[in-house]
């Protein structure tokens, strides 16, 4: 099928729809909110960094407010204002996150500043949206909500960084609690779980050619994911082509967690 196909067929399920896409600076927020945005929905991109120039030119309208995502009050305020201005919020997607190679090491060395500063961003981010989205999507009748985990969630690591994996194992666990408890009111819960993604957070190895070589290798696909990868996984999670699935995790990995 080809991509404008695609394209043509999530029109048609997200059309009238309207998105809060949170951590949508830059990487796999920015990329979600782009592929919403060429669907014609209307999409509110949040982030603690400035507003990124790449944002798709429609055909939705998109809308960029700036802050911090794991203050409680910005966030509650983010969106009744959102909601306010899109007429009601039926998507939320979470990809908040830092990984921080230099500082996020073993929780027997590590800084355990360090160990709650992650958390913050990266676990208690992503309850705020849900506690505050939540009213807007009961009021428009169900919706969807999608969060970005990891597969590092699923397995140790002999050089680990385990304030990542611990809050991305705690955003799985969310999920399903939320899938749950939304249920009722037709909102549905699920998270994706990428593998090696070619996005600025893995710098340390996207820009080294040997490096990206090796791990391109190991990966059965044979190649590394895009963000457009986890944005497209992202869409069919949001989409009515999804409506039977909630409290479940999607892995894009190109086959990584299938090898021995």
């Amino acid at each position: 099928m080809s991509s404008s196909k695609t394209e043509c067929q999530f029109a048609v399920r997200f059309k009238g729809k309207s998105a809060l896409v949170c951590g949508a600076g830059g990487g796999i927020g920015l990329a979600t909110a782009n592929q919403l945005l060429a669907t014609g929905i209307d999409v509110a991109l949040a982030d603690i960094k400035d507003q990124p120039a790449d944002i798709a030119n429609g055909p939705g309208q998109a809308t960029y407010y700036q802050g911090d995502l794991s203050d409680e009050a910005f966030v509650s305020q983010l969106a009744a204002d959102v909601a306010a201005a899109q007429g009601g919020i039926d998507y939320l997607v979470n990809t908040t996150g830092v990984l921080w190679f230099d500082r996020d090491r073993s929780v027997l060395e590590m800084d355990m500043d360090t160990w709650d500063q992650v958390f913050q961003i990266n676990l208690k981010s992503f309850a705020l949206s849900v506690r505050h989205v939540a009213a807007h999507m009961r009021a428009r009748g169900g919706g969807a909500m999608v969060h970005i985990a990891s597969i590092d969630a699923l397995r140790g690591d002999g050089k680990p960084q385990d304030a990542y994996g611990a809050a991305k194992a705690g955003v799985i666990r969310l999920s399903k609690s939320l899938a749950i408890q939304l249920a009722p009111d037709a909102i549905r819960s699920n998270t994706i779980l990428p593998g090696p993604v070619r996005s600025p957070m893995q710098a340390r190895w996207a820009d080294d050619p040997e490096a990206l070589a090796a791990l391109s290798a190991h990966i059965p696909l044979g190649r590394v994911g895009s963000t457009e990868d986890i944005a497209g996984a992202c869409l069919f999670l949001l989409s009515d082509a999804a409506a039977f699935i909630t409290g479940t995790e999607l892995i894009v990995d190109g086959g990584c967690t299938a090898r021995p």
